[in-house]
């Protein structure tokens, strides 16, 4: 049908300009003005498929030399993001009010994130993204503590030793339920350090629900800047040291180094290292202080990736040591410190004491976004030297030992006033603190009885202050510091790594 009605115009077309060449050219031959004709039909036929090809090479040289947004536009198209481009153009064109394109965009790659059902895999926006990498690089405005999204609510995976966390007394899998009165159910891990974070010197009241415990509790935190060490170092009896990590980040491994080098000039013949409380960090950090630890050529860990393929990492020992040595760790040891626990225990015959740790077998990446935004991903998983993966299993210590009932009670609030006839959980708290601090608080029923109030008018003479028979204010902050000194001194799991070591000394 197009061939006849195409004729037919070229027909008419071809008549007409027959009948003006014969009306305006008297002088031309009929033949002379019929070939005319035809070399203009010729001309136009060939400028069409001059365009035609024309258009063709552009799009080949395109294709082939131009700008990387023409071969974007080609591979966009792929049927796996029909429906994500239908949901976003439905909503663009019908939702109720205008929409924001990167709030769009930043929840759809939320929402991959999410489906993968994996608490440590997250999208994190440019001002998440910038407080990320503040908390591995450099020093940090906060309450001090590692959290994770574990079965829909947000835990405490460990406190930062020195911390305003610690000294609040939250413990590895506290539950934060709401930070000043807002409610965390349903929030994301970064979404939640957002909350949490803060100006040094602000406040931040955290609901808490502690495992055990029927009551949430609430602790109020004056928020203070994180300190870049996470290396501490001491010498104790019998030239026996102990040392702590409290996370690792990027200089952790130069400052153990320089505390190792400084405690060995004063005459260290063993060391303690505690890893307690300790929520990982850098991969890279675990390598090079395992090597300090393992002999040249051990495994440290193993990375098995999605195919089953295993990488082995061993230790190149560079500045190691052949000291004595015994770790402690508990439910606050994660990730990379379990690293470091698992290789000294598998590749070096080395003693661990404490509590199971906490159980985190698996490997991150965290990629920067073109706009400053960050996603942290999942790649493997790690195996210990043995082949063990620890994860949501934690590792047993060969010597377990348990801290003190009171290492686990509750934070008693400093604005809360505890008295007379009263009788709650907090009051139980301050009985059992009195008692591990040697005095006599009567009958533990929870009950502030006369028992009870001249035990705390003692304390507060004990203390030198004023001796009122209440607990508020500095009597309150006084009786958890000295609680805590309490822990430390008599410490068993540093007890019964230091007796460890003595009896290897002593061979």
């Amino acid at each position: 049908m197009v061939k006849v009605v195409k004729n037919v115009e070229d027909e008419k077309l071809e008549q007409k300009e027959t009948q003006e060449q014969h009306k305006d050219s008297e002088h031309e031959t009929p033949l002379k003005s019929a070939g005319y004709v035809k070399m203009k039909r010729f001309y136009f036929i060939m400028l069409i498929f001059f365009v035609i090809f024309l258009s063709a090479g552009i799009t080949t040289f395109v294709l082939a030399f131009g700008d990387e947004k023409a071969v974007d536009v080609v591979s966009v198209e792929r049927r796996e993001f029909d429906k994500l481009f239908s949901a976003y153009d439905t909503l663009k064109d019908n939702y109720y009010k205008d929409l924001d394109d990167d709030k769009l965009v930043n929840g759809a790659i939320n929402g991959m994130l999410e489906a993968l059902d994996d608490p440590y895999s997250d999208y994190m926006n440019v001002e998440e993204a910038e407080g990320f990498h503040n908390s591995i690089s450099s020093s940090f405005e906060g309450i001090g503590a590692e959290i994770q999204e574990k079965d829909g609510h947000i835990t405490i995976v460990s406190p930062i030793k020195g911390s305003p966390a610690e000294k609040a007394g939250l413990k590895p899998n506290d539950i934060i339920l709401t930070v000043d009165n807002k409610s965390l159910q349903g929030m994301s891990t970064t979404e939640a350090v957002l909350l949490i974070r803060g100006k040094k010197g602000s406040k931040v009241e955290l609901t808490i629900q502690r495992p055990g415990t029927d009551d949430p509790i609430t602790v109020p935190i004056v928020r203070d800047t994180i300190p870049l060490q996470t290396v501490y170092g001491e010498l104790l009896e019998d030239n026996i040291a102990k040392v702590s990590i409290t996370s690792f980040s990027e200089n952790t491994s130069k400052e153990l180094v320089e505390t190792l080098n400084n405690l060995q000039k004063q005459g260290m013949k063993g060391l303690v290292l505690d890893l307690r409380q300790n929520p990982g960090g850098l991969l890279d950090q675990a390598i090079q202080i395992s090597s300090l630890f393992v002999p040249e050529g051990k495994v440290l860990f193993k990375v098995e990736d999605r195919n089953g393929n295993v990488k082995e990492y061993k230790s190149n020992n560079d500045n190691g040591t052949d000291l004595p040595l015994v770790v402690i760790i508990d439910k606050g040891s994660a990730s990379a410190s379990e690293i470091l626990a698992a290789a000294v225990k598998e590749s070096a015959n080395v003693p661990l004491v404490g509590e199971k740790s906490f159980g985190k077998g698996t490997v991150q990446t965290a990629q920067d976004l073109q706009d400053g935004s960050n996603m942290k991903y999942t790649t493997a998983k790690w195996l210990t030297p043995k082949g063990n993966w620890i994860h949501q299993k934690g590792i047993e210590p060969d010597y377990k030992v348990q801290l003190p009932q009171y290492a686990n009670l509750p934070f008693l609030d400093p604005d809360k006033e505890l008295s007379m006839s009263m009788s709650s959980s907090e009051v139980s708290g301050a009985e059992q603190m009195l008692k591990a601090l040697g005095y006599d608080p009567g009958k533990m029923d929870s009950f502030f009885d006369e028992k009870m109030k001249d035990t705390v008018i003692q304390f507060q003479k004990d203390n030198k202050l004023e001796a009122n028979g209440v607990l508020k204010g500095d009597t309150t902050i006084k009786l958890m510091e000295n609680v805590r000194e309490t822990l430390i001194k008599n410490d068993p799991q540093v007890q019964k790594a230091v007796e460890i070591l003595k009896g290897q000394l002593n061979k």
